[in-house]
């Protein structure tokens, strides 16, 4: 304890007011547990202020923006399209991220957490001080949990600011690029490539691997790369980017293809190349906690540190940067410091690209589990085979079961096509619960809808199609 400042005792602690942090904090109340929860800059965190959910707001102006212009497939015409883009951004921040947040705070005062503003600092393994910008105060704790997710990389020749944006930036533009260069064609970066592309912009992405969205199989993102190249969007793959020059009114990027250097100019450039851990700078070494070379913290199947009452979720510890897996992991970490037997498992994890059409993935991969030593086979079933996306005018895409030969159990699906983040979770729930695709081939499905895609896979996977 500093001197002269005397420690305010607290029972459970949680650093960081995310998608972890906060789901964390109102579950051990619920446990019965005192809460309090610590924020330096947003309640709700990244992903609620400057991330996933303002993202998906410009993805769907964009779609909006886009329908206007042309829905003649619908013998619907339209004239003098205008894009308000301030509008756009008013109704983004008022309507979308700030319900959202508020609803947080009120969640959190339901639950008669204390929120205190600030950055924590670990004085020791049971000590933590927060930092305000007048003051200072020191707090004692039985449990912690870190919840304080990540941050954009920051690339070597293309420091954040002015005309080069990391993704917040990109984000909150305040008129829509003519030209816009994207460094990066991850999740990220293809997801707001494909959302300003809608709104008008000419986007390049310049992607370092032979493809863009890398952690999807190949099939998938070839339908997304047709969607781009019918928007005008250019992808340069195996590209190094090395530098880039704000010219005042625009900025010249400088990248490596094939030994061979190329300049391209636009309006902005941004940069989405990963996020790095919020773990430094916070007196972790001090408490004891173990962490990686990357900064990311070791922690046990309940989401404990070395240090038995430090837990650590989310983008803080190994595994993918995904709100709901914080928000997973903020739930069973808040139930065993309550002394619950429960452990995480990642058996049914969802990711999602929400591009154009969406991709979804859960479970396995046929080559996952072949490398598992899984005999396991694949059924793909077309979207043009239903009358809801023939309805829709949105054909593209597939639906691939992963299941086992022996028995027909559902151990991995894969989505590209519309509502692909809508139809996975059915896909997960069959894998959680260890179905097999006679389950879902059973279960009635209401028509018209995407959902009967999944029975029609699941159809194909026990030799009885009917749609196909």
């Amino acid at each position: 304890m500093v001197v002269g400042d005397f420690a305010i005792e607290l029972d459970t602690v949680i650093i960081g007011a995310g998608p972890g942090g906060y789901v964390a904090a109102i579950r051990a109340a619920q446990m019965g547990q005192t809460v309090a929860i610590i924020e330096r800059e947003y309640i709700g965190g990244v992903c609620l202020n400057v991330g996933c959910i303002p993202s998906k707001a410009l993805i769907a102006a964009g779609h909006h923006y886009q329908e206007s212009l042309d829905s003649t497939t619908f013998g619907v015409t339209s004239e003098n399209v205008k894009l308000d883009f301030t509008k756009t951004q008013e109704w983004k921040q008022s309507q979308v991220v700030d319900k959202l947040t508020g609803g947080v705070k009120f969640l959190l005062k339901k639950h008669k957490i204390e929120t205190i503003e600030g950055e924590a600092f670990f004085v020791d393994d049971h000590t933590l001080r927060v930092i305000h910008p007048d003051s200072a105060q020191t707090y004692s704790f039985n449990n912690a949990i870190v919840a304080t997710g990540s941050r954009p990389i920051e690339i070597p020749g293309f420091k954040f600011g002015g005309r080069v944006l990391d993704s917040t930036g990109g984000l909150s533009l305040e008129e829509v690029p003519k030209k816009f260069v994207i460094i990066g064609g991850g999740v990220i970066g293809a997801e707001l490539g494909g959302a300003y592309a809608n709104l008008g912009s000419d986007v390049t992405i310049l992607e370092g691997t032979p493809q863009i969205l890398p952690t999807y199989e190949k099939d998938m993102v070839k339908i997304v790369e047709d969607d781009f190249k019918k928007k005008g969007v250019k992808i340069i793959t195996s590209a190094m980017a090395r530098e880039a020059k704000d010219n005042g009114d625009s900025v010249s990027i400088r990248y490596e293809v094939d030994g061979k250097e190329e300049t391209i100019e636009a309006d902005y450039v941004m940069v989405t190349v990963g996020r790095w851990p919020n773990t430094n700078d916070m007196g972790l070494e001090q408490a004891g906690v173990e962490m990686d070379e990357r900064g990311l913290i070791h922690v046990n199947e309940q989401g404990q540190t070395n240090i038995s009452n430090i837990y650590a979720i989310g983008d803080v510890t190994p595994g993918a940067a995904l709100a709901h897996k914080a928000s997973y992991e903020a739930k069973i970490v808040a139930e065993a410091i309550s002394g619950k037997k429960v452990a995480i498992d990642y058996k049914a994890m969802p990711a999602v690209a929400f591009t154009d059409p969406e991709l979804a993935s859960v479970g396995m991969t046929i080559k996952e589990a072949k490398e598992a030593g899984l005999e396991a086979k694949a059924y793909k079933f077309p979207f043009s085979g239903n009358g809801r996306a023939l309805s829709l005018a949105k054909t593209e895409g597939f639906i691939r079961l992963v299941t086992t030969v022996e028995d027909n159990v559902i151990i991995g699906a894969q989505i590209a096509g519309v509502s692909a983040s809508d139809m996975v979770s059915e896909l997960a729930l069959a894998i959680e619960s260890g179905m097999n695709a006679e389950d879902i081939a059973l279960t009635i499905h209401p028509h018209p809808s995407l959902g009967e895609i999944v029975m029609d896979a699941s159809e194909l996977a026990l030799g009885l199609p009917i749609h196909t």
